[in-house]
């Protein structure tokens, strides 16, 4: 079973509501920040609809989440204290995120300091 297939056993949103944690049935537990999981966000405000029309968002540094919806069986959807809410997160973009943690937060800061952007507000 890939992580494509990997089907979450728990979703444990912390107490500050600075972190989601993420445990999939293949072994997987990752713990990810709402600031990365903001910044990442699937939506097309954020992805924009072709890989040129992308954004990359600063200051969100100290957002939290506020709710967790689930969607279907396949996905929840996280509402931000900066009322971002359009985000649908699958299984698979969560293990994704997961799994890929280290390099897509690396890219992140590297994006900010070229476009001279903070992750503070």
């Amino acid at each position: 079973m890939g992580a494509a297939e990997a089907w979450p056993t728990e979703l444990r949103l912390s107490k500050d509501r600075k972190s989601l944690t993420v445990a999939f049935d293949i072994g997987q537990k990752f713990e990810l920040s709402a600031e990365y999981l903001r910044v990442k966000s699937p939506s097309a405000e954020v992805q924009g609809h072709s890989p040129s029309e992308r954004k990359t968002i600063g200051g969100k540094q100290d957002v939290a989440i506020l709710e967790v919806t689930p969607i279907g069986n396949y996905a929840v959807r996280l509402t931000f204290d900066d009322m971002h809410s359009t985000g649908i997160y699958t299984w698979p973009y969560l293990s994704e995120l997961g799994q890929n943690r280290t390099k897509l937060w690396q890219e992140y800061l590297d994006e900010l300091a070229a476009k001279g952007m903070s992750r503070a507000r």
